[in-house]
């Protein structure tokens, strides 16, 4: 074997890959089918991430997708996080499915739409009349001249493009950039699906209760990516300044509120907001979203004895409303005592006594005895429910999406092309479009009929001047 053959061989292995990539690859990545495909399965399962309760504990789908009986017969707890429909967006066949249908929309935009632009760009002169026969529209005419041509086809914003070398061939268009309209689309789709998988593997979701007046930091993490740790805060904390609930004339509730501080290490405030539900706190890339309340303590003074501040636990009412309770010593060896329970922050407490017989009703602020004691209400504290979001992919899906909307709009614009031939006294004119042929053939028809009138009026003109 000689060296050039070895050579030659050589070069033919190293071409095997790019040659399986362009006739074997490329046209299936390439197919609509596949794409369409694609996008439905996306949409399918985006949508049983939105019915399907993400990022809950195990208790929660157990207690909601048991075994017997199965929902739809087949969908149960074990199922549910089996195939990872608890969190559908961090998944690795989902993520799979937005990378294959990205790269098939990149190869695409390659293949197909950039060769496109690139063909609208060349174009030849006509320089036979028969050549205008293969055309949409064409039309000959007697009358006109390809000066008049060029003033009209200026008029209706076209661009002229005259043969330097021939004055008498001429090609104009107009909606180019509806030829770039669909690159761009395909850019702004490829953006979003980029952002939802640098999201999903750099994002978190946590949620915390914290009482008015604590100060916290993110730590009940219920759903993060696998690199989410670097947006997780460690250098600054919140404070619950204050929670309260705002209620309507008939005891339910209107809105609720938190006011809240941000603080750095050494415990400054940085940032300050009240926030309320779809009026989140926004801090270095962190929101944090009002989503619940709950009851977390209640202040009561035995006789002229200090404050005491007793944690108040939610009881389980079977889905009867919500309840919070704690229990009261009302002597020091802890042998008797009553137990409080609250369901607003209104203020209203009841008193019940070791048998559960009501023993009295007090507002916050008022006093009650039981058992020889002296009970007074303070107040009842409040806790904020919370729920923390990082999404670092947010802003590059908002430009996705921008991007979207940008190439849907340009790519609504006609890409029209016209000729034109001066061959002794005919004029040949001739166009085509890409879409709304309809609109593209009266705006012909009105640039012929203005030829056809325009040598009139100057006959006209040279009669009135003789």
């Amino acid at each position: 074997m000689t060296l050039e053959d070895s050579v030659s061989k050589e070069l033919k292995w190293w071409a095997v890959p790019g040659q399986f990539l362009r006739q074997e690859l490329l046209p299936v990545l390439t197919n609509l089918r596949l794409a369409i495909a694609l996008l439905l399965l996306i949409a399918i399962f985006s949508s049983t991430g939105t019915v399907i309760e993400q990022g809950q504990s195990p208790g929660f789908y157990q207690a909601n997708y048991p075994e017997h009986p199965a929902l739809f017969g087949f969908l149960t707890w074990k199922v549910i996080q089996l195939v990872g429909l608890d969190h559908v967006y961090r998944t690795w066949w989902f993520l799979a499915l937005l990378i294959l249908f990205g790269t098939s929309l990149t190869a695409c935009s390659f293949t197909r739409q950039l060769p496109a632009l690139k063909a609208a760009q060349r174009w030849k002169y006509y320089e036979e009349p028969r050549q205008f026969q293969k055309l949409a529209l064409s039309a000959e005419l007697d009358t006109g001249s390809l000066d008049s041509l060029n003033q009209i086809l200026q008029k209706h914003r076209y661009k002229i493009f005259p043969d330097q070398e021939k004055e008498n061939l001429l090609y104009a268009r107009k909606g180019i950039v509806g030829r770039i309209g669909p690159i761009i689309v395909h850019i702004g789709i490829v953006a979003i699906l980029l952002g939802g998988i640098w999201g999903a593997m750099t994002g978190f979701m946590a949620q915390e209760m914290v009482a008015s007046g604590d100060t916290f930091q993110v730590r009940n993490i219920v759903d993060a990516g696998p690199l989410a740790a670097a947006q997780v805060p460690k250098d600054w904390a919140v404070r619950v300044n204050r929670f309260w609930i705002d209620y309507t004339p008939s005891g339910s509730i209107n809105q609720f509120y938190s006011d809240m501080s941000v603080l750095n290490n050494q415990g400054k405030e940085v940032d300050h907001k009240k926030i309320f539900v779809n009026e989140p706190l926004r801090y270095h890339g962190v929101t944090f979203y009002q989503t619940d309340w709950g009851i977390a303590a209640v202040r009561v003074q035995f006789n002229n004895s200090p404050v005491f501040q007793l944690p108040m636990a939610q009881l389980n009412t079977n889905g009867n409303g919500r309840i919070w309770g704690t229990w009261v010593p009302t002597k020091p060896d802890l042998s008797e005592g009553v137990s409080l329970l609250a369901k607003d922050l209104q203020g209203m407490v009841l008193i019940y006594d070791a048998t559960g017989k009501l023993v009295d009703t007090v507002r916050a602020g008022m006093f009650t005895e039981v058992n020889g004691v002296k009970l007074k209400i303070l107040d009842v504290i409040g806790s904020t429910g919370l729920q923390i979001k990082a999404d670092p992919g947010i802003p590059i899906v908002y430009s996705g999406f921008g991007l979207l909307m940008l190439g849907v709009v340009m790519s609504y614009f006609s890409h029209s092309q016209i000729w034109a031939l001066q061959k002794g006294d005919r004029l040949y004119v001739g166009g085509k479009t890409n879409r709304a042929q309809v609109a593209f053939e009266q705006e012909v028809l009105e640039i012929l009929d203005r030829l056809s009138s325009q040598p009139k009026a100057e006959e006209k003109e040279t009669a009135t001047e003789v």
